[in-house]
């Protein structure tokens, strides 16, 4: 049996450019063709991404204070609603939250715009209007603030995003008689298309289903900048039922990211609008994975056909809905499925275009040296059960 690859060795070769990197297809792609064993022996890492709308994300920022200080406790950046309730000068802004389409409080309806847009727009060094109202005490006896910031004229900036990447998610289709607007975009009725989520076979944890590698403290590609993986994410659910090839057939485990904004690239970060729904976040993120051993290459080896997804019907406005039952990866990207002798159009919610260069351009940051890997500093919890709030009060 091969002997182990520590991450050290790896390490070491990143700093010395001697590393040998592949992204995932091409990994895959020498596993069908040479095997494992010898596709492990001759690689070292192996580099995953996606680039697909995170509404579970959003930035801390912390202004700077006033002279005379504010405490702020109501706060707008462009329009977009931040929550203000930490010390006085502090922000989160959420990126699904949306923009008022005039002044605070007068109930204007929405604009197509909203958090995930203002971040974008920091990001991409563009000024944002910030209009706050202030507790007024001893120590902040400032009432108000209307002002114009930028990332460069503020201390911190930085994404905090409760849950990105999804380790596998649903396909979503419409068997009603009304088209439907969802957060996975347009299903048109009488299933119409059918809308997937995750880039399969790209997808970062699905490379790493057991959470072997990935864990806290593990370095990433975010946004164009260096990130890191900071907790297990809302809805972490690694209990969900799994293929033989310990894959699981829907929404599985999801990590909580943190990374550095100001070094982040406006092509990686996006503001998006989903009609009918609301705002969101477009972002990519990659994920480097050290072939440690036999096994975590293995499972780096996974292709579209090995790996599931289940078909659920929005026209059903449950928790749980009914399901058309699991489709392959590799035939939502064959552009068509077929349900009840139907055949239903695809398309990815992700673009599996900019995927792919998140992951090309992480190997490029590992074989140029910038970019080496860390060993978690805690595992992901694998032993989360999913919890759901059933009181029905019509």
């Amino acid at each position: 049996m091969p002997t182990p690859r520590p991450l050290e060795t790896i390490n070491d070769k990143i700093r010395h450019q001697t590393v040998v990197v592949e992204t995932a297809e091409v990994f895959k792609a020498r596993v069908a063709e040479t095997g494992v064993k010898a596709a492990f022996a001759a690689v070292d890492v192996v580099t995953t991404g996606t680039f697909e709308p995170m509404e579970s994300s959003g930035a801390v920022l912390n202004i700077g204070h006033t002279d005379p200080p504010i405490k702020m406790r109501d706060c707008r950046l462009d329009g977009v609603l931040a929550y203000a309730g930490f010390g006085a000068v502090d922000l989160y802004l959420g990126a699904s939250q949306p923009a008022e389409a005039s002044g605070p409080g007068e109930g204007a309806p929405l604009r197509e715009r909203g958090g995930g847009h203002v971040i974008a727009d920091l990001i991409a060094g563009k000024p944002v209007q910030l209009q706050a109202t202030g507790q007024v005490t001893d120590c902040y006896p400032r009432a108000s603030l209307d002002t114009t910031i930028t990332r460069d004229t503020i201390n911190q900036f930085y994404l905090f995003n409760p849950r990105n990447l999804y380790q596998n998610f649903i396909v979503g289709v419409n068997g009603g008689d009304r088209p439907l607007a969802t957060y996975l975009g347009p299903l048109q009725p009488n299933l119409g298309n059918a809308v997937y989520a995750n880039p399969g076979a790209l997808s970062p944890l699905l490379n790493d289903p057991n959470l072997n590698v990935v864990g806290i403290g593990s370095r990433i590609f975010l946004g164009g900048g260096i990130g890191y993986v900071a907790w297990e994410g809302t809805q972490h659910f690694p209990l969900q039922k799994r293929l033989p090839n310990e894959t699981p057939i829907g929404p599985a485990a999801t990590v909580a990211l943190i990374g550095d904004a100001k070094q982040m690239q406006p092509k990686w970060v996006r503001g998006c609008y989903f009609k009918g729904y609301g705002p969101s976040l477009m972002l990519g993120v990659g994920v480097a994975i050290p072939l440690l051993n036999e096994e975590v290459a293995r499972h780096c080896a996974v292709q579209d056909k090995d790996l599931v997804a289940p078909v659920m019907d929005f026209a059903i406005p449950r928790r749980v809905r009914p399901t058309f039952g699991l489709v392959s990866y590799a035939q939502l990207k064959s552009g068509h499925l077929t349900l009840n002798g139907q055949k239903v159009r695809t398309a990815p919610l992700a673009s599996i275009y900019l995927a792919r260069q998140v992951a090309a351009e992480l190997k490029d940051w590992i074989t140029e040296g910038h970019f080496e890997l860390t060993a978690p500093v805690a595992p992901l919890a694998r032993d989360r059960a999913f919890l759901a709030q059933d009181t029905w009060n019509p």
